[in-house]
């Protein structure tokens, strides 16, 4: 993309709140649950859309606005994708309990496995590239290994669905969040974990009975932040024993049962999130102020995620199955 060739060997500039809508893009026809721009900086022109309506699909989200790809493996809801760290393939997991590694290029399965649950959440290792952990409805958390095509560990959890996975920095633990909200289990909401002695390591972490749809690690400093569906995000330490910050929480947007995203720029400035109404928040990283809110969707806005290279392009996409740029 000649729009962002000049951006590649810069420094990333301030983080800008984008003001305007580039592109409309609705080819989906059932809701986006998840969108990512491809982590390869020269390809970054690339979103990954994965949706209720069966597939995921891949655009030129920074010039044309256009559909590149539609790859229809699964015959269920697609709850979760992510790129490879090479950009060339697409991990995919659904409600058809598969999991599917794609060829972008030539749209073939390089590998595909039938799991026992119901996928809603994938992640792959950040220094391990064949590497991937996947969770769902389900007690247990899998990490996978793409060359073997086989389970490398399973992580036992007294929980019934895995909501999100996030790894700390290095990859030697991880974090799941989980719906054990129940009385006696509301500290089970988040759990950390020994990546390789599938040790649990910490259950202690979160209090509050409210479910965590989705977690996100700060890109400068040692903290992760927590979607609750007690409309608020929290902030944690990423260090052991990962202790909330109770004097910052970031609140305003609205999540109601949604798993609504969150995220943060780039430079680390700014925290992103949908919210169920459709709007999408941005706040003040240090002050946990709101810096401004756009009206992007009708429909609930379940991710807004930054551009990794152009400071101010964001990604949102919704409930209704639109995904949108904005600058």
């Amino acid at each position: 993309s000649e729009l962002i060739k000049p951006y590649l060997g810069s420094k990333y500039k301030v983080t800008e709140v984008p003001k305007s809508l580039i592109f409309y893009m609705s080819k989906h026809s059932g809701p986006v649950n998840e969108i990512q721009w491809c982590p390869v900086l020269e390809q970054s022109h690339m979103l990954l859309s994965a949706s209720m309506d069966k597939t995921v699909k891949v655009w030129d989200a920074v010039d044309t606005g256009c559909c590149l790809k539609t790859f229809s493996c699964h015959s269920c809801a697609v709850r979760a994708a992510r790129w490879s760290s090479c950009g060339r393939r697409i991990l995919s997991g659904g409600f058809d309990s598969m999991l599917h590694l794609t060829d972008v290029e030539t749209g073939k399965q390089i590998f595909s496995s039938k799991t026992e649950f119901r996928i809603s959440a994938l992640k792959f290792h950040p220094t391990e590239s064949n590497v991937f952990i996947c969770g769902g409805f389900s007690p247990e958390v899998k990490a996978w290994d793409l060359r073997t095509s086989k389970v490398l560990r399973v992580y036992k959890a007294a929980v019934q669905q895995t909501l999100d996975i996030l790894f700390l920095p290095e990859g030697r633990e991880f974090l799941t969040s989980t719906d054990a909200v129940s009385r006696d289990s509301a500290d089970r909401t988040i759990v950390a974990w020994d990546f390789q002695s599938a040790a649990k390591i910490s259950n202690q972490i979160f209090h509050e009975r409210y479910t965590c749809p989705s977690l996100t690690l700060h890109p400068k400093e040692s903290v992760f932040v927590a979607q609750t569906n007690g409309n608020y995000v929290a902030l944690f330490s990423a260090q052991r024993p990962y202790r909330i910050n109770k004097k910052r929480r970031y609140e305003g947007h609205k999540v109601e049962g949604f798993a609504v995203g969150c995220e943060f720029s780039p430079d680390g400035t700014l925290l992103v999130t949908g919210s169920s109404d459709g709007k999408v928040f941005f706040y003040n990283y240090h002050t946990s102020r709101i810096i401004r809110t756009l009206s992007a969707h009708k429909e609930a806005c379940v991710s807004a995620t930054f551009h990794p290279v152009l400071p101010s392009l964001l990604a949102t996409c919704d409930w209704a199955g639109e995904i949108k740029i904005w600058q």
